[in-house]
């Protein structure tokens, strides 16, 4: 997210560039209703949206095509990872009208239970993001939670629009560079004016180069999918884990298939009981909180190693003039240009995890003495510095985010927001403008709403961190009274994104008997972590 601009000289300019979403729904409906008739001319029952069916399960309430469901799944080993099984499954494009466009790939993994003897049933897994791939990281989970591994089959995917699925095309990498580049902190109209521009070309070129899928783009779909895999794999019913915005996948799929769901982990939490627009409005806060109170007196105590100085308000100064230099003087390192947007993103990288923390430190350092460091070093440290998002992660994170839930389409608005939220929360409020124009610009309608109720579920298991930088504790709490009967666990002492597994006992034994047992707190508990000491 980004910056503003002056109102008398940018409202003339927005109003003429701003999109117009009605021909496209036009379009969309005249689609459907092609849709529907063909559906019904080749004799197939025409999807519904949940619930539509009144005394019937929501999944259930739209027979699927026996060319889906009919379906084999090839299992082979991985080529990048011999631990897993992989496949490939065909999946609708528009789950609303299934078969009338060309079908999707989606690309699905295994990892099985080592206990045949004790196998307890599936556990589904989902990456994060979105626009993280998850094909591989049953592998991860399962050397992560051995007893897990042991007891269930592990399986995952990567969702639709990412890794070895159907891909969505945005940008290119250059493309890409553009739009992160320069000082999202500039709150000069010339400065605005680029920020809104790249965001537009940015929206533009998602339509011009995957137009035909980014529509189908959304959580709703995903869950869908999910469902399918469920099927093909022969399975009642499913346990799940899902950390990060897998969480909201999750949700999302117990919404609508309450009743295919045994046991559900949602970790570090999304805010899915509103909107993206709300949720991502609270993540300046959230960045800057653990930055403030995390990362800085971390690095203060350790002046000796890192020489960025000895108390926090030091570091903090040397962060800002450093900042300043960059934006003054960008280092540019073969492909690589390293200035204050740079800057900011690694820090929003690094700080997810506390183990992460040294490396940010040395990326600081070598920042600070960058033509003292032998070309092996500058080139190792610019690599990690060029290594924040891809083209691949924004066409899927900006699909869904400006694809699932409205998002207020009046520049003013953000460009207003934009310069409040850098000034109060700088290190991710900066970026406010840059990435809410973009689903300002969106051409496509919402997708159907989803409301998370946890209507006829077993008991769900939340966890998350009080200073979680991404998913921050208070959309957490918003979660968890949306999904009625759930149990949070508050891990307290941490700011760490992703819960599970971890070395933290008490968190892995709450899940563990969960999973294996089938144990469910009998209301709300606190893990303190081991970092709070």
């Amino acid at each position: 997210m980004t910056e503003p601009e002056t109102k008398s000289k940018t409202k003339s300019k927005i109003a003429a560039q701003r999109t117009d979403a009605a021909p496209t729904r036009v379009r969309h409906a005249r689609r459907a209703a092609l849709a529907v008739a063909a559906a019904v001319l080749a004799g197939l029952a025409v999807p519904t949206t949940a619930g539509a069916a009144t005394g019937r399960d929501p999944g259930d309430a739209a027979p699927v095509p026996a060319r889906y469901t009919h379906q084999t799944l090839n299992w082979q080993p991985c080529a990048r990872q011999p631990a897993l099984d992989c496949a490939t499954m065909a999946a609708p494009r528009d789950w609303h009208h299934p078969g009338v466009d060309a079908d999707l790939t989606i690309a699905v993994s295994r990892h099985r239970a080592t206990g045949p003897a004790e196998r307890k049933g599936t556990l589904l897994m989902a990456a994060g993001g979105p626009g993280g791939t998850g094909l591989l990281r049953p592998a991860n989970l399962a050397a992560g939670a051995p007893a897990v591994a042991a007891a269930y089959d592990i399986v995952g995917f990567d969702q639709r629009g990412v890794g070895e699925s159907t891909k969505a095309v945005c940008q290119t990498e250059a493309e890409m560079q553009e739009f992160l580049a320069g000082d999202y902190r500039d709150q000069s109209p010339a400065a605005i004016d680029r920020v809104i521009a790249n965001s537009r070309k940015l929206a533009a070129s998602c339509q011009e180069r995957s137009g035909d899928l980014i529509p189908y783009l959304t959580t709703e779909q995903t869950a869908r999918d999910i469902d399918l895999f469920r099927g093909l794999l022969g399975e009642r019913k499913i346990g799940y884990y899902g950390p990060s915005y897998a969480s909201m996948i999750g949700a999302y799929y117990a919404t609508l298939f309450p009743h295919r769901v045994e046991r559900m982990v949602l970790d570090s939490n999304i805010g899915f009981d509103g909107t993206w627009e709300k949720y991502e409005l609270g993540q300046p806060m959230s960045f800057q909180r653990r930055f403030d109170e995390d990362f800085v007196p971390w690095l203060a105590a350790r002046d000796t190693t890192y020489h960025w100085g000895s108390t926090p308000e030091q570091v903090r100064a040397h962060w800002e003039q450093r900042r300043a230099a960059l934006h003054d003087s960008p280092i540019v390192e073969g492909s690589v240009t390293i200035g204050p947007n740079q800057l900011d993103s690694l820090a929003m990288s690094a700080i997810y995890r506390a183990s992460d923390f040294p490396e940010l430190a040395r990326m600081l350092a070598a920042v600070d003495n960058w033509q003292g460091l032998d070309p092996a070093a500058r080139a190792a440290a610019a690599k990690i510095f060029g290594s924040y998002l891809s083209p691949e992660f924004l066409a899927e994170y900006f699909a869904v985010t400006c694809n699932d839930t409205p998002w207020t389409r009046d520049l003013d608005t953000w460009i207003e927001r934009g310069a409040e939220n850098t000034a109060r929360w700088p290190l991710a409020g900066a970026r406010t403008l840059a990435f809410s124009a973009v689903c300002a610009a969106w051409p496509v309608a919402p997708a159907p709403e989803v409301k998370v109720t946890g209507s006829r579920l077993p008991t769900t298991l939340m966890l998350n961190s009080v200073h979680d930088p991404a998913t921050y504790y208070e959309a957490a709490l918003g979660a968890h009274r949306a999904l009625r009967g759930s149990r949070l666990v508050t891990v307290t002492g941490s700011g760490d994104h992703g819960q599970y597994p971890t070395s933290n006992t008490c968190v892995s034994g709450v899940v563990e008997r969960y999973l294996l047992d089938g144990e469910a707190p009998a209301r709300d508990l606190t893990c303190p972590s081991p970092q709070a000491g």
